[in-house]
């Protein structure tokens, strides 16, 4: 993470111009949808996609449900950069309820709880009155892939698009909460955002972190993504970021810190969103019993072949580039290896620049092929000596899918 307000300061002021000219109306109505589509076969269906660049702010993404927005980020967007365009960077809600406008003066935030002083902050103060930071930083959706999972399972049936990597700009969320003053005997702190539930009696989407982990000086509210404000469906005007965790932790249109003095028990913490407690595989055979969950946490690593598709024929017995991305989950990349035999033997692949432990990070290598067909299989192990598994796990929410992945191509 770096620091440095005077660095900042420009890009600040743009953005809050920009977050001013959304504030008057950003609307979120869709228009008319596209009637495009994407090839995406997923184990229990279905094999295509609608495309929509409906929605406001958003180039072409993959519509997987309209109210609550779902859009999932194109594949092949990964293979343009290390970072995810803003137009085209995932988006879920969970309920339907959610800001179609935000007025950027009077949006704040408030700490309030097991604290010396409640306050309240709009975007103006927070960006004039703390230091600002930047990081590099990996948000995925717990159930990322979750449309691979067999037995299948409840939920959004993304594949592997519900995830991006940005550069954030905000505020470090320890500096926040000292300007408030945590009480001795604090537990946790909890985040709410704006989005509402219309159906009566729905519980409002509230996540917690330890005290010790909001205080890290990682976890920060942001405004700014790659050189932009958020957009609002992404968060506008601020969200808190979570950099190594899933991105449910990642609250969006932040309005409410709460210090907790004792253990947050809230829907959304238990039942919703746990994994078995054997992190980090986070499985279990479907019906087994007797499984302790736990809420999910820290991500695990991944990495993907981008520049070739299932199904690609490339030219036999010449040196095909093969590139993709990675992510070593809770820390950084050290190994991506590559496979051109099924996983029985594995060569080491060129890392690209690293932007950071939470980063996305690119790897490249060139291989050879013999006519015929071929698996290719891509793996990353991070810096916490942690490899991504030969086989995928299971559990009931579908979260925290990270097998390696493999590519199948002719060489011709």
């Amino acid at each position: 993470m770096r620091s440095s307000k005077s660095q900042h300061e420009s890009a600040a002021r743009r953005s809050l111009l920009r977050a001013g000219v959304l504030g008057a109306g950003a609307l979120l109505a869709p228009r008319a949808f596209a009637s495009d589509s994407i090839h995406l076969p997923l184990p229990g269906g279905p094999d295509g996609r609608r495309l929509t660049d409906a929605f406001p702010g958003k180039a072409q993404m993959v519509l997987q449900r309209t109210r609550p927005p779902l859009l999932e980020t194109p594949f092949a967007v990964f293979d343009k950069g290390v970072f995810t365009p803003v137009d085209q960077f995932y988006v879920r809600w969970h309920w339907a309820g959610i800001p179609t406008t935000v007025d950027a003066a009077t949006h704040t935030v408030t700490v309030s709880g097991h604290v010396n002083n409640q306050v309240r902050f709009t975007l103006a103060e927070l960006m004039n009155g703390f230091q600002h930071v930047e990081l590099a930083a990996v948000n995925q959706c717990s159930g990322n892939s979750r449309g691979f999972f067999e037995p299948r399972v409840p939920g959004g049936q993304w594949a592997n698009g519900a995830m991006g990597n940005a550069r954030w700009v905000g505020v470090r969320l320890r500096d926040v909460l000292d300007a408030a003053g945590v009480k001795a005997g604090a537990v946790q702190v909890q985040f709410e955002g704006a989005e509402r539930a219309i159906v009566p009696n729905a519980p409002n989407l509230k996540k917690s972190l330890s005290v010790d982990h909001a205080r890290d000086g990682e976890v920060m509210i942001a405004w700014e993504m790659n050189g932009q404000a958020l957009p609002v469906l992404n968060g506008f005007p601020f969200r808190l970021v979570v950099p190594g965790w899933y991105a449910t932790y990642w609250t969006k249109a932040l309005q409410h810190i709460r210090v907790l003095d004792h253990e947050d028990t809230n829907f959304w913490m238990h039942p919703a969103y746990t994994i078995p407690d054997n992190w980090p595989q986070a499985n279990m055979t479907p019906g087994q019993q007797g499984v302790r969950f736990v809420p999910i946490n820290r991500m695990v690593p991944r990495s993907f072949i981008t520049n070739l598709v299932a199904g690609a024929s490339v030219p036999a017995r010449r040196a095909v580039l093969v590139r993709g991305i990675a992510f070593g989950g809770d820390a950084g990349v050290r190994a991506v290896q590559l496979s051109t035999d099924g996983g029985h033997s594995w060569r080491a692949a060129e890392l690209g620049h690293d932007y950071g432990r939470y980063s996305f990070r690119q790897w490249q290598t060139r291989v050879e092929l013999a006519r015929g067909e071929h698996a290719l299989m891509v793996r990353c192990t991070n810096t916490a000596g942690l490899q991504q598994p030969m086989t995928p796990n299971w559990n009931p929410g579908g979260f925290m899918r990270n097998v390696v992945e493999s590519v199948a191509v002719t060489a011709a």
